[in-house]
């Protein structure tokens, strides 16, 4: 009997509406464990090469792990895997909430997705039990209406919901799958992939808890993060949220402002975590187990900007897209532009990015009101911002071309290519390689794209070198360095969280610096649940392992080194605030990627895995792939 996870694999072939049960056996599970690296598996077993990212072969697996479920805080967490409609190249997204751990309980460790529906269906498990059903009636509704009426239908309030919103439905590139009316598996267009298969939604439910090995010393390791959680230095996020960080940011010149012409916002207090917890919290959220209770919930009953808490409150990244990335420092605005996207189902940071693409177009006469269609995307309009959100989603006039996300936009349009600011097609987020350094390296060579949670920031190896040290990184480097071992700590880190998207644990929760729980315990706990003695190197080659799936999907699809690009904007100067004149430099850029690709065992003239590496982390059937 396994400990943690059922050993059951749900396959669903959409297009002739069947399923069947895989069993893996547990050396798979410990190879792979779950998440990220588990739906890779798939993903390069089952995908064509150079399929459309819309093609029904383009297959779609959700992945759990085997810690999800468990009664510790930050393990209920989804992976969502297929081909990216924004990128083109690999798709990888995670959320939380209580939709993983219910789906745990409903019987299975994944589900894989297969073809495409004639017509709109949902997906109904119940512990261990699966039907499809017809979802004709919940198309082009908004997430919380599909929550509520799949609910009613199936008479328990107690049932979990993953969607593809509107947004998804309409092929958005960059939509997001929603739980909760309010949790996102944003970034990649995950939402648009579930769309084109005519998959409106998964709901889960069951009882089917997952056994563990040691419960006692299980228990004993959450009562520990629960005492020790208000003396953390997470406890602070659980107050404010994630966006506690911006006055931060802003001091640091680190809050990318107008389309990352500066780092510097003079509304950046309007928006951050303590004035959003005095102005419009209604209450603190959670994820399943969890005691950290980061997800805020905002409530706007007055002026013109009046949002409903169902659909949650907006996150750091959220309040900079849509704040200081367009110029806007109005709360509640942001606030609806965040409703909106879980409304609709889309991913904040690409929406907002590429509104502030266009309001940078706009700005600089590269795009009128003729073509926006009267709309005057200008720095600073909030309500032009908060509209074309929605037509954005429902792909109306103008949002239609921003749907397509800012590098495809400014290919349509034939303007603005060097405003963009992407790497293979996905907007950056708002952490600011100018004051940390390591991430211009980790947004170039991400395997999906720009991406903040793919590492741990520079400021970690120096404010954190205990924790460091357990992962081996000891020689702690200023956050404005990019030398040989800020590689390696970029490197090794990604392994890190590479393996934390595998075991699918929160990376707030689990992580080598702030975090509440430290790289042993997170061994620990691993061991605990699933009675193994797994070690840190074992970790870190699961992290490996996924990390080298990635770019081998990417190689198969004719990504590698031509494409670990950082945008035009980065090598120019910032203007105003702590980082005003600065600007990377790109050999500096270049220099490291060959360090980089040199200690991950790839080519480093191309970028990808080499044969010698796959095979040493147990992938010879990704070399017979490639061949």
């Amino acid at each position: 009997m396994p400990y943690g996870y059922h050993g059951k694999i749900l396959h669903v072939n959409l297009s002739d509406l069947s399923w069947g049960v895989e069993t893996p056996p547990e050396e798979f599970y410990r190879k792979y464990m779950g998440g990220s690296a588990l739906g890779m598996y798939y993903v390069l077993k089952n995908t064509p090469p150079n399929v459309s990212p819309f093609d029904p072969e383009n297959t779609l697996a959700l992945t759990l792990s085997v810690l999800t479920g468990v009664a510790v805080s930050g393990q209920s967490r989804l992976t969502a895997t297929a081909k990216s409609p924004l990128t083109g190249a690999i798709g990888d997204s995670q959320s939380g909430g209580f939709f993983p751990a219910e789906m745990k309980f409903a019987g299975f460790d994944g589900v894989i997705l297969y073809g495409r529906a004639e017509k709109p269906v949902y997906l109904w498990i119940n512990d261990g039990e699966v039907e499809l059903r017809t979802a004709e009636h919940l198309w082009g509704k908004h997430t919380a209406e599909v929550e509520n009426l799949i609910k009613d239908e199936l008479d328990d309030k107690r049932v979990h919901i993953l969607q593809t919103g509107i947004a998804g439905e309409n092929l958005v590139r960059f939509a997001a799958l929603i739980s909760m009316a309010n949790r996102a598996n944003g970034r990649t267009g995950m939402g648009a992939v579930m769309g084109s298969k005519n998959l409106k939604a998964i709901a889960v439910r069951g009882k089917m808890r997952p056994t563990v090995a040691d419960k006692d010393d299980l228990n004993d390791l959450a009562r520990w993060g629960a005492k020790n959680f208000p003396d953390s230095d997470i406890y602070g996020m659980g107050l404010y949220g994630t966006a506690e960080v911006v006055s931060w940011q802003e001091e640091t010149g680190g809050l990318p402002t107008r389309n990352w012409a500066s780092g510097t916002f003079e509304g950046a207090n309007a928006l951050d975590g303590k004035t959003m917890a005095d102005t419009i919290l209604k209450e603190r959220d959670t994820c399943y187990a969890c005691t950290v209770k980061c997800k805020r919930v905002v409530e706007v009953i007055e002026g013109d900007y009046q949002v409903d808490p169902i659909y949650g409150g907006p996150e750091y990244e959220t309040v900079s897209t849509f704040g200081s990335y367009c110029g806007i420092d109005d709360l509640p605005a942001v606030s609806l532009a965040n409703q909106y996207c879980n409304q609709y189902g889309m991913d904040t940071i690409s929406c907002g990015a590429t509104i502030a693409w266009a309001m940078d177009c706009f700005d600089k006469g590269l795009l009128t009101v003729e073509d926006t269609g009267g709309v005057e995307l200008r720095f600073g309009g909030a309500k032009a911002m908060t509209e074309m959100v929605a037509m954005i989603a429902k792909r109306e006039g103008f949002g239609d071309v921003l749907a397509e996300g800012s590098t495809l936009a400014s290919q349509r349009l034939g303007v603005g290519q060097e405003l963009v600011v992407a790497v293979k097609g996905q907007e950056l987020p708002a952490h600011m390689p100018e004051v940390k350094r390591s991430l211009g390296l980790i947004y170039a060579v991400n395997p999906f794209g720009a991406d903040h949670q793919s590492s741990e920031h520079d400021p970690s190896y120096q404010d954190y070198p205990d924790r460091m040290a357990e992962i081996g990184l000891l020689e702690p480097q200023p956050g404005d360095v990019l030398n040989a071992e800020k590689v390696q700590f970029t490197l090794t880190t990604q392994c890190l969280y590479s393996a934390l998207d595998s075991v699918n644990m929160c990376q707030f929760v689990f992580g080598p610096s702030w975090h509440l729980y430290g790289p042993e315990q997170l061994c620990q706990l691993v061991n605990l649940v699933t009675g193994w003695d797994v070690s840190m190197a074992e970790l870190l080659e699961v992290g490996a392992r996924r990390l080298n799936m990635l770019r081998a999907y990417n190689a198969r699809e004719g990504f590698g080194r031509n494409q670990d690009k950082l945008p035009p904007k980065l090598f120019q100067p910032r203007v105003g605030g702590a980082t005003a004149g600065v600007a990377l430099d790109e050999q500096i850029i270049e220099d490291a990627k060959d360090i980089y690709y040199q200690e991950a065992g790839w080519d480093v003239s191309t970028g990808m895995p080499t044969r010698t590496r796959l095979a040493e982390l147990g992938l010879e059937w990704v070399v017979e792939l490639l061949d």
